[in-house]
């Protein structure tokens, strides 16, 4: 993270100026540090260095508001001391429920003149796709395994019922897979594709149902621990793990599945996403997809704009609308026959990745990764999980075939 930014006198009164005036009108107290305290009821949003919380967003817009807490300068309440807990997903969530009323809605119009445009270094191309990719899922896989569940599954899990505990997690992981293999119709003997292996986890399940599967990725540190698990299950003569992109295949299958993969893709990409999908499945095979989504008109709002998550966590991503997704798949021969939605599972998936992230502070420590990467992790991932508590967010698993020619049955 930068240290702390140069703005002018106008831009960080003009900052603190619309944020009083925006977080005057939501259910969100706002503490300051001497003691005084506004609004009536709701989370706690503490600041604890008011001045630099208004230079960096006076600077930065969001990204700023993102890279405040980073630095310390302000958490959620109630506690005193920098490691307080605090309602942190409580603060987000009145931001993400009330996204649309944050900015006055002259400003939202002219979003192209204040608003910073996405660097043209992120976009997925095949070298900057690889690039995108290794800035977060090459971190280290011991980093990750602090906090995901013995499956090393990094997506949203299925529950039997909400709320949902840790010991529930490993399970739930494997309940949305398996819906996902029987959404493709894999069983004994089907030639399946997969784009993004993540750890390997689908890919064995696969394998275990006597399918033969090819999975590609293109993190270095997931291929060789999904290469390693593959091996030592004894499936290597079922499963084929390679580092690749997606781009790259040809063959044809019967199955094709890909998990949170397309929000990585870029829109500028999707096209080329769906011609690859429909390019690659055999005539009469299934293309089964997990995806995030969100509304259209939100999606319209950012797909251009510099985010903090885009910026600090997932570069080059744009979370599709379902809109989009079927706009790009239809433009492909392509339509969605089956879609579920499941947000408050993801809601849930984060809580617990966050709580056993946030448990183990001093093994991310011990990992090389300092408090400023900490409190980055614990922002990301309660950023995440107040998007689908707000209803912001949503997550779906959707079957695609081809569509009805000309004449033929529907």
């Amino acid at each position: 993270m930068a240290r702390l930014p140069r703005a002018s006198a106008v831009r960080t009164a003009t900052a603190r100026l619309l944020l009083r005036r925006a977080l005057d009108g939501l259910p969100l107290r706002v503490a300051y540090p001497d003691g005084s305290m506004t609004g009536d009821g709701g989370p706690v949003l503490r600041l604890r260095d008011p001045e630099a919380f208004h230079r960096r967003i006076g600077a930065a817009g969001l990204i700023g508001f993102g890279e405040s807490y980073m630095a310390g300068e302000w958490d959620a309440g109630p506690g005193d001391g920098p490691e307080a807990a605090g309602d942190l997903v409580g603060v987000l969530t009145v931001l993400a429920a009330h996204a649309t009323e944050l900015v006055p809605a002259g400003l939202q119009r002219l979003r192209g003149l204040w608003a910073r445009r996405r660097p043209l270094a992120q976009a997925n191309t095949p070298a900057g796709a690889k690039e995108n990719i290794r800035r977060h899922y090459d971190l280290s896989n011991d980093l990750f395994a602090l906090f995901l569940d013995e499956t090393m599954t990094y997506s949203s899990a299925l529950f039997a019922g909400l709320p949902a505990r840790w010991d529930e997690l490993a399970d739930a992981q494997r309940h949305k897979i398996d819906r996902l293999l029987d959404l493709a119709a894999v069983g004994p003997g089907t030639r399946l594709l997969e784009i993004g292996t993540g750890w390997g986890e689908l890919a064995l399940r696969a394998a275990h149902r006597g399918a033969r599967v090819r999975t590609v990725t293109l993190s270095e540190e997931q291929r060789d621990l999904a290469a390693r698990r593959v091996a030592a299950a004894g499936l290597a003569d079922r499963v084929t793990v390679e580092l690749r992109d997606y781009r790259q295949l040809g063959g044809r299958y019967d199955a094709v599945v890909s998990v949170e993969m397309v929000e990585a893709v870029g829109a500028a990409y999707w096209p080329v996403y769906f011609r690859a999908l429909a390019g690659l499945t055999a005539p009469g095979g299934r293309i089964a997809l997990q995806t995030i989504t969100m509304a259209h008109d939100r999606m319209l709002a950012t797909a251009r704009t510099h985010t903090w998550i885009d910026k600090y966590v997932f570069p080059g991503g744009l979370i599709p609308s379902m809109t989009a997704l079927e706009g790009a798949a239809a433009g492909h021969g392509l339509r969605v026959t089956q879609d579920s939605a499941f947000g408050p599972h993801y809601a849930e998936t984060l809580r617990i990745w966050r709580e056993r992230f946030a448990g183990r502070a001093e093994e991310v420590r011990a990992l090389g990764f300092d408090d400023v990467f900490r409190r980055m992790w614990e922002f990301y991932l309660a950023y995440a999980e107040a998007g689908f508590r707000a209803g912001y967010l949503d997550v779906r698993q959707l079957l695609l075939t081809a569509a009805p020619g000309p004449g033929e049955a529907r």
